[in-house]
């Protein structure tokens, strides 16, 4: 057991990344605090509008979609960690100013709506560079381990931040929230500064000439020829788009369609981040690129959860579902940030994982909207499965096209004991 978790938690041995993890894991449990209270904020200033809840959402991911390839080519060219710093203190800037307007209770429902787009902004510079930086932190030998850590930072926050935000609306409602969250911007920014360049594993910045030939173009040339990165990208984009709403849907699951109040919907967070951080373990022992086959069959077991997730009549029943939902979502989304990120090229790494976070987040200004009126027009639910089902199909196109793309088909034997093959034709 302490080989396993020493194995585990490898890329905590290394001063820099440790530091990382650390800033990163006290902003994020802000920050799905924040998510939380300003879902709640957005219900009870437009009357429980799903659709005013997919606007805010869409509103937070639109710079992610016009912003994040310019970000890559930034990653590729200047200093990462200065990126950071930067990106870092226009967010907990923007998180201080909306503090102030929810406890002075002159908050107003378009006030939510630019503090939404702004954060958006801070994170489509952040969010591709913070990818790229990681192996700058650990090195590639380390790196399979790091990227499963960084999920798991992720879901910890996700299971710790909802969890307190509910109890603390229900006890001080939103504005205390808002102020925490401000506070713990600020930690990212302390532990960039207290990092030791001299221990980054990067090369010497390129000569201005080459770094303006990096383009955005090039970047995504490099991808076009790659059907190895390109497939991945594809099925993460409409999944992300079609299923990856729970922030919006589980709020209006939760009002709506149960009439639970904050707690509750803070519950269903807690309980779908549980299984995500188990699904973010999972991959920690991994040292090579996962295969394309690990891939498509964790997107098509997360797409039948969510489905599940959608069609479930009861309270109880959706929180039974919600931990495997999470667990396969981020295994899945994890297993292809890997495939992606170690087939790349390090000169291309910055704008190819730019590309990613497109894909990743940047489907949802599509997908919210049209999610938050299917919820508000035909119910929060078959918002979920229509959702879970497009990412089924989505994922079984792709395992065909990859069958045929490399001449090999898949085999089922019952007897004596049922068990897969696949062989080439």
């Amino acid at each position: 057991m302490q080989a396993r978790l020493s194995t585990m938690f490898q890329s905590l041995q290394v001063r820099n990344y440790r530091l990382f993890a650390f800033g990163q894991l006290v902003k994020l449990i802000g920050v799905w605090m924040m998510f939380i209270a300003q879902d709640w904020l957005v219900l009870e200033l437009s009357g429980d509008s799903a659709t005013a809840l997919g606007v805010v959402v869409a509103l937070q991911f639109t710079p992610v979609l016009l912003l994040t390839l310019l970000s890559g080519r930034l990653a590729d060219r200047y200093d990462k960690r200065m990126l950071l710093f930067v990106a870092n203190a226009f967010w907990a800037v923007l998180s201080l100013a909306m503090s102030v307007l929810v406890l002075t209770d002159l908050v107003q429902l378009w006030h939510v709506f630019v503090f939404a787009a702004l954060l958006g902004v801070a994170n489509a510079v952040e969010t591709p560079v913070r990818q790229a930086f990681v192996s700058e932190l650990v090195g590639t030998r380390l790196l399979p381990n790091a990227l499963s850590l960084n999920a798991a930072v992720f879901n910890s926050a996700r299971i710790v931040g909802p969890a307190v935000a509910g109890l603390a609306i229900a006890l001080f409602d939103v504005g205390p929230v808002f102020l925490v969250t401000a506070l713990s911007s600020i930690a990212p920014l302390i532990t960039v500064i207290q990092m030791r360049p001299a221990e980054l594993y990067r090369a010497p910045l390129p000569s201005r000439d080459e770094r303006a030939a990096a383009t955005v173009l090039d970047g995504l040339r490099y991808v076009g020829r790659r059907p190895d990165l390109l497939l991945p990208m594809v099925v993460m984009s409409v999944i992300g788009m079609s299923l990856f709403n729970f922030q919006l849907t589980l709020a209006a699951l939760a009002k709506t369609v149960f009439n639970t109040g904050a707690a509750s919907f803070g519950l269903f967070s807690t309980t779908l981040a549980v299984g995500a951080l188990a699904g973010a373990l999972a991959g920690t022992g991994r040292r090579s690129r996962p295969s394309v086959w690990l891939v498509l069959g964790a997107a098509i077991v997360c797409a039948v959860f969510g489905t599940l997730v959608g069609l479930a009549p009861t309270y109880w029943m959706v929180v039974a579902l919600l931990p495997p939902t999470g667990f396969f979502m981020v295994y899945f989304a994890q297993a292809a940030n890997q495939r992606v990120q170690l087939g790349t090229d390090a000169a291309f790494r910055g704008r190819v994982m730019a590309l990613w976070v497109l894909v990743f987040l940047g489907t949802n200004p599509v997908g919210a909207p049209v999610i938050g009126w299917i919820a508000e027009t035909f119910g929060a639910g078959v918002s979920i499965w229509a959702g879970g089902l497009l990412s089924l199909v989505t994922a079984l196109l792709a395992l065909a096209w990859q069958l045929r793309h490399d001449s090999v088909r898949l085999r089922f034997r019952i007897l004596p004991m049922p068990r897969f093959y696949v062989t080439e034709v």
